[in-house]
């Protein structure tokens, strides 16, 4: 890969369009070239910027009552008699207002709903993406040791979450270490775990996407990922290990954050 196609490339990298191979080629070419490492370092500072200005724009907490209040109410249970009678200018116009207000409930009801489904794309994609960088030599982990109680306080003040830190070695997901990353423009906590050869980062942070449900996204880039909500954090699990095992080691987390005695 020369400079010309690298500078292309550079930013779908840092918003996570690429997929592995591309993304590999860039970054070895980086690695390898000061100037296009430097350019690299000038668009991740513009995107952190941009990212940390909030400029995302959120519906209104209203928008959903005003659009409750503009549908028609039926009464409960109640069945009004039919009434046969002209149409006058009043009610086909009432009845176009009915109509045109029904029609943009229901489109903003759709873009709303592209919108969470665009976010958790978004964010799943970005998770990947940080789970294939930290495949890279040096990268995985900035404190290595499967000792929860040495992983766990590393992240206080790094990140504005206490991530729980479990230790699975006993049921075949052994604790590697923990490491600092970056999401959506965010500081996440990655707490890393191995299955056999195979790496599975498990990013907490406050809130990460646009979904507080248990959400199963089947694979983006050949890696299976996961995300759901627990004791008010957000939880996204992506590993290239079976998808029957990756719901294993979900579940495992899940029971270990629940109080003992419920389900």
């Amino acid at each position: 890969m020369n400079c010309e196609d690298s500078e292309i490339l550079l930013n779908a990298l840092i918003d996570g369009e690429l997929d592995a191979g591309h993304a590999r080629d860039v970054e070895e070419h980086v690695t390898a070239c000061s100037a296009c490492a430097k350019k690299l370092t000038e668009f991740r500072e513009v995107h952190d910027a941009v990212s940390a200005a909030g400029l995302k724009m959120a519906a209104p907490a209203h928008l959903r009552s005003r659009i409750e209040k503009a549908l028609p109410l039926a009464s409960a249970g109640v069945i009004a008699p039919r009434k046969f009678f002209q149409p006058s200018r009043r009610t086909f116009f009432g009845g176009f207002a009915v109509g045109t207000a029904l029609s943009a409930a229901l489109a903003a009801s759709l873009v709303l709903t592209v919108v969470r489904t665009d976010q958790e794309q978004t964010i799943a994609n970005e998770v990947v993406s940080a789970h294939i960088r930290s495949l890279q030599a040096g990268h995985l982990m900035d404190v290595e040791t499967s000792d929860q109680h040495t992983v766990k306080p590393w992240f206080n003040g790094r990140v504005d979450v206490s991530p729980p830190v479990i230790d699975l070695t006993a049921q075949g997901f052994r604790l590697l270490g923990g490491r600092l990353d970056y999401i959506d423009g965010e500081p996440v906590a990655s707490v890393v775990y191995q299955r056999r050869k195979h790496i599975i980062n498990l990013f907490v942070a406050q809130r990460l996407g646009a979904s507080h449900a248990s959400t199963r996204i089947e694979a983006i880039q050949g890696y299976n990922v996961r995300h759901w909500s627990e004791v008010g954090l957000d939880f996204w699990a992506v590993s290239d290990v079976a998808p029957d095992e990756l719901d294993e080691f979900d579940r495992k987390i899940a029971a270990a954050l629940r109080p003992a005695g419920s389900s």
